[in-house]
């Protein structure tokens, strides 16, 4: 793509004000790179993504709320995270993680496995313990 026929429509990164920087060739073909904030193509694809990720944190939620899954679950899909990401960050084997997941066993975790979570997440361990999804 050459650098004058780079995109610049509105996105999401104009809102953060943050750029991507791709390459381009310019007046003499020779390959550079240039700013863009974005193209339609793209912010479409974006906010798709996004309306996803949201869709999953609010029936994560309403999950915590229906006593299904415990609050690791839902502060796991607020901060985007896997269940093999979680477990990296608290350095625990996935199967462990999985099984803090479920509310008996969450209730049952000692303050100190919580604050590992609530570390990972940036919150209190109270927080992490009084969520209710509500």
């Amino acid at each position: 793509m050459k650098k004058q026929d780079l995109p610049q429509d509105e996105s999401n990164l104009k809102s953060a004000n943050m750029t991507e920087v791709l390459y381009v060739t310019d007046e003499n073909d020779n390959y550079t790179t240039a700013n863009s904030i974005g193209w339609e193509a793209k912010k479409a694809a974006l906010e798709e993504s996004m309306d996803l990720i949201q869709e999953r944190i609010e029936e994560a939620k309403q999950n915590v709320a229906n006593n299904t899954v415990s609050p690791i679950v839902y502060f796991m899909e607020l901060n985007k995270m896997d269940l093999q990401v979680l477990a990296a960050y608290v350095g625990m084997w996935q199967w462990r993680v999985k099984r803090h997941g479920k509310p008996k066993i969450f209730k049952t975790l000692s303050d100190s496995v919580l604050k590992k979570y609530a570390d990972t997440f940036s919150i209190t361990v109270d927080e992490l313990k009084n969520f209710n999804g509500k």
